[in-house]
């Protein structure tokens, strides 16, 4: 539904205050001020026109709404050029208007967005309202472009318009989302907007608006009929009929695609917060029932891609609220629709590219339930569907990124099934195809973070295949991006970003042996954390990340011998991990933290002496193990099996042989014959096969593991 203007406030800091009252005060009270910039003029002219001839629908006179009666007219309107009387105080004049117009309509424009005086108007206007009473009329530009990379220049709302206001009228420096009517593109778009902005003036929801028009459209239209055939009885009858038929078919069109279209621009963006998917619900389900009673094969091409379009969004509502089965359902409806318009018009790349996002959001969708055969098959189409729209427009940068981003989610597709050669192809494709982009437009901060994630997911499957040098280098050098775009912009996602990068680094030292470098890298993503959660402690994810971090150096001080240091790291981590399990929704990984925890802390009991607390706090890491269950199962058999070759290794040293030999042999059957192994996992299997006796079998693991370059201690 519509986002309804509020009422004004009363609420002034005294310097607003005083502004106010300083100000000359006019007899006139107007009913909106129209702030834009001059070189709009043309379409200030037309929006002017249109605002104060409109006539409020007869049933809306005198309801009562959250912005006050509804009138009949929304008059007068203020424009400076024509109702500004000349004067010395400009400023004054402004400011006194300003505070006897109830709404502020600001026509938004580039030129707008860069105007001393429209920047001017709208501040002034939000000390004395700052509750919601600027609307925005979109002229030309984007709105909040200054925040995309690139886009800077096509930005079109004034920085005033921009910020949240508190009840007192200050800026508060934080983001506002003002009602904003688009009034670009075609007379049935800006007529669509025109009546969304008349919506938020007189606080009822557009499509009220809209059905009222359609209605004395209608009425109209049949009068007209019936005065021009007079004594045509019969024929007048037919015709008028005829006539109201065909409107009123052609207005339901107008009114269902004007919703979808309403939906789709200024909606969508407020999908992540639960609490505003019902407003989606009422729109989207009459839309859609609108279109299900249609033919699909019969839709125009503009109705078509816009059922399509509300099909998508509903299945990201769907999957917002956890109902992944209605989210697949409407995803393949939606894939449908865009396939049809490809078929209509194959050499579009625009219309591969709508198809493109439906079959890349349903291959995501089934990824995350585990359906990784599905996701595959959909992540390959993705791949096919980039490199059609790359070939028919090789100069369009989006089309290039499409082919980036689909190589990159194959490539973790195959990783996430283990078929991490496969992966690392699909990586080098996809880093290949960044670092092209990157080099033509070398400034571009959103093209260099894109290229460091091409770099980490590649490390990453380097490592799974054992090239340890050159996961190494790949890591080293998405660190220094990061570093690099930190140092440049003190973005505060860049430093997240910059953690796990560390962390990982850290852990290739270690597999390598190298417990210095490796202790470095974990002390400085340790502080980098640190620096992220003083500013914010609440944050889960920087969180988890100086968990990992901590758990990463303790098993490095472990090995070293350094016991005591090693404590107070792993005590840190413990105290982390136990936070972040207390929260509502624990996730998968934070479980598979609390093994590590529990295994180090054993360890660390072993080493003091302490067998028996050693030995609990190793069964209760078993225990823990058997709740984990991600779409990784391998991993999750591997966890359990380090676990029992643990409280093995306790149990021996305790002298309870026989309970060594039951644990290893638990931990042993715990193992999947025939799955691809990451290195640490061929360590931790050779291992337990040494305490078994199986001395032969071990030793051809260990000769794979040293032609890698493995040499984590914990291999001894």
């Amino acid at each position: 539904m519509a986002k309804l203007a509020r009422l004004p406030a009363n609420d002034r800091t005294p310097q607003a205050a005083a502004e106010f009252e300083s100000a000359p005060r006019l007899q006139t009270r107007y009913y909106a001020f129209l702030s834009y910039s001059h070189k709009d003029k043309e379409l200030a002219d037309w929006l002017h026109r249109e605002l104060e001839k409109y006539r409020v629908p007869r049933a809306l006179h005198g309801r009562l709404t959250a912005n006050g009666v509804v009138p009949k007219r929304l008059t007068p309107i203020f424009r400076d050029e024509h109702d500004l009387a000349a004067a010395g105080d400009l400023g004054g004049q402004i400011k006194a208007t300003l505070a006897a117009s109830q709404f502020l309509v600001v026509l938004c424009s580039p030129t707008a967005a860069v105007s001393r005086w429209t920047n001017a108007e709208v501040e002034w206007f939000k000390h004395s309202r700052p509750e919601g009473c600027a609307l925005a009329a979109i002229a030309s530009g984007e709105p909040f472009a200054s925040e995309m990379p690139g886009r800077e220049d096509e930005e079109c709302f004034p920085p005033a318009l921009r910020q949240k206001y508190d009840r007192r009228g200050r800026p508060t420096g934080r983001r506002a989302e003002p009602l904003a009517a688009d009034l670009r593109g075609p007379p049935e778009a800006r007529r669509l907007g025109f009546l969304k902005l008349v919506a938020g003036m007189l606080g009822v929801g557009l499509d009220e608006l809209v059905q009222r028009e359609t209605t004395r459209r209608n009425r109209r239209l049949a009068w007209l009929a019936a005065a021009s055939l007079g004594g045509m009885a019969v024929t007048s009858t037919l015709a008028v009929t005829a006539i109201q038929a065909r409107d009123s078919a052609r207005e339901q069109r107008r009114e269902a695609e004007g919703l979808v279209a309403f939906m789709l621009g200024d909606l969508k963006d407020k999908l992540e917060p639960i609490g505003r998917l019902d407003a989606l619900d009422g729109v989207g389900s009459r839309v859609l029932a609108y279109f299900s009673k249609q033919d699909t094969s019969e839709l125009s091409d503009a109705a078509l891609t816009q059922r399509s379009k509300a099909l998508s969004l509903m299945a990201e509502v769907a999957n917002a609220r956890g109902d992944f089965d209605t989210s697949s359902r409407l995803y393949r409806e939606a894939m449908a629709g865009t396939a049809e318009a490809i078929r209509r018009q194959p050499s579009d790349p625009e219309r591969i590219f709508e198809h493109a996002q439906n079959v890349f959001y349903f291959g995501e969708l089934r990824l995350q339930l585990g359906d990784l055969k599905t996701a595959e098959g959909a992540m390959r189409e993705y791949q096919r569907l980039a490199l059609q729209m790359s070939a028919l427009q090789p100069d369009n940068m989006k089309y290039r990124m499409e082919q980036q981003y689909a190589d990159y989610n194959l490539g973790v597709v195959l990783y996430d099934q283990r078929r991490f050669g496969e992966a690392v192809a699909q990586f080098k494709d996809a880093l290949g195809t960044m670092e092209a982009i990157s080099t033509a437009d070398p400034s571009n901060k959103a093209y260099r973070q894109s290229v460091a994630e091409s770099l980490a997911w590649l490390a990453d499957a380097e490592r799974a295949v054992g090239s340890f040098d050159d996961a190494i280098g790949l890591r080293q050098r998405n660190v220094a991006i990061y570093n690099e775009l930190y140092a440049k912009t003190g973005d505060v996602r860049y430093r997240e970003h910059l953690i796990p990068a560390i962390s990982s680094l850290g852990n290739l030292y270690a597999e390598r042996g190298q417990q210095g470098p490796a202790a470095d890298q974990f002390r400085q993503a340790i502080s980098q954390a640190a620096m992220l959660t003083a500013v914010e402690p609440g944050n889960t994810v920087w969180q988890q990340y100086g968990f990992e971090s901590r758990i990463g150096y303790a098993t490095v001080l472990l090995a070293a011998g350094q016991r005591d240091e090693a404590g107070v790291q792993t005590n840190a981590a413990c105290k982390t991990i136990a936070g972040l399990l207390r929260q509502p929704a624990p996730k998968p990984d934070w479980r598979i933290g609390q093994v590590d925890c529990l295994l180090l802390q054993g360890q660390l009991a072993l080493a003091a002496g302490a067998k028996d607390d050693g030995l609990r706090l190793a069964q209760q890491a078993i225990a823990t193990a058997r709740t984990v269950h991600t779409v990784d199962r391998v991993a999750d058999a591997s966890l359990l099996e380090r676990a029992y070759r643990v409280t093995g290794d306790i149990a021996r040293a305790r002298g309870d042989l026989p309970g060594a030999q039951a644990a290893w042999t638990s931990a042993l059957s715990q193992f999947l014959d025939g799955v691809p192994l990451m290195p640490r996992e061929l360590a931790e299997h050779a291992m337990l096969l040494d305490r078994l006796g199986r001395a032969g079998e071990a030793q051809q693991l260990k000769q794979r593991l040293a032609a890698m370059g493995y040499k984590a201690a914990a291999l001894g």
